[in-house]
């Protein structure tokens, strides 16, 4: 399990991990020989088991968006090292430039060549600021587009992670056609005749998550978000109070569970107790394992199949009162 840092912890999972550490320590003096703690270092175990439990079987909604912005939650780098092999990476839109916020190129599943893509946040402040906190602007997008179409040419599958507050708004990204460049993303992956899957590992913002989003297969780790809007823009329209998000995320129903009643997402991936961030490892194992299930079903549909199932699964998005 890894170890997180307490000052940047969340706060509602600080006395666990305070816990946790005590544990720790009496362990380490346990081992020293100095003193058998065996006694209290099980009781403090089912103590922490405990807690751990009430903590995350019974999160809101706004304590979720929290976690899937948590600053130790697995990266889409991790799944490639984790999941894929012999990934080489392919850079630049041949209009503009390159855009680290979104990372593309080949890779190999089990031996078979796919294309594997996705918004890339940094940890440092200065990786932040090469990867422009995981919002692309329009070159990444259209990267995207160019990688997709060089895919579907060479019949790969496409694996896409969606992780990102949302496409960046910048000046610039919106002199160069953000808007547009979205909306060819929408355009082109929905005619594509390869299986794409899609996996919201993190944060999914609006149409900045949904440009690389149009897949045959739509999953969500547990404790990630899809959203129209984050919870602080949608607070500062309506209450005219960011602070308030919390407020906005119960309204809009962002988290997997919500979107899998909706029929928005096709699966939930569980995540250790604790989210991603505690377990990394049991959580690229259960992506990996997730992925190559759906694959298998989308192999079994010819590229026509293919794109009449993704036409089919985005019609029927939303829901109608008739009169």
């Amino acid at each position: 399990m890894a170890a997180i840092n307490i000052a940047h912890s969340l706060e509602f999972e600080r006395p666990l991990l305070l816990l946790e550490k005590k544990i720790d320590e009496l362990k380490t003096l346990s081992a020293s020989g100095a003193v058998d703690m065996t006694a209290e270092i099980g009781r403090l175990e089912k103590k922490a088991r405990r807690l751990q439990e009430e903590i995350f079987s019974d999160l809101s909604r706004w304590q979720i968006v929290q976690l899937s912005r948590h600053n130790a939650r697995p990266y889409f780098s991790d799944y490639i090292a984790h999941t894929f092999t012999d990934f080489c990476e392919l850079a630049g839109d041949r209009l503009f430039g390159e855009d680290p916020s979104i990372v593309g190129g080949f890779a190999r599943l089990d031996g078979e060549p796919v294309l594997v893509m996705g918004h890339q946040k940094g940890r440092s402040t200065k990786e932040n600021m090469l990867r422009n906190f995981g919002m692309p602007r329009p070159e990444g997008y259209r990267k995207a587009r160019r990688l997709m179409e060089l895919a579907a040419r060479f019949n790969r599958p496409i694996f896409t992670f969606v992780d990102t507050p949302g496409a960046y708004p910048g000046i610039g990204a919106e002199e160069r056609g953000q808007a547009e460049a979205i909306a060819m993303n929408l355009e082109v992956m929905a005619g594509l005749p390869v299986p794409i899957i899609s996996t919201v590992i993190g944060e999914g913002g609006s149409g900045g998550a949904l440009a690389i989003g149009v897949g045959n297969r739509v999953l969500m780790l547990e404790f990630s978000i899809y959203s129209v809007i984050s919870p602080e823009g949608c607070a500062s329209i309506l209450f005219r109070d960011a602070s308030r998000a919390d407020k906005a995320a119960e309204a809009l129903k962002l988290t997997a569970r919500d979107l899998l009643k909706l029929n928005i997402v096709d699966e939930v991936i569980p995540e250790p107790r604790g989210g991603a961030h505690r377990d990394p490892t049991t959580t690229a194992d259960s992506v990996g394992a997730t992925l190559r299930k759906h694959l298998g079903e989308l192999k079994k549909l010819n590229p026509r199949q293919l794109v009449a199932d993704r036409y089919a699964k985005f019609r029927a998005l939303g829901a109608f009162l008739g009169k």
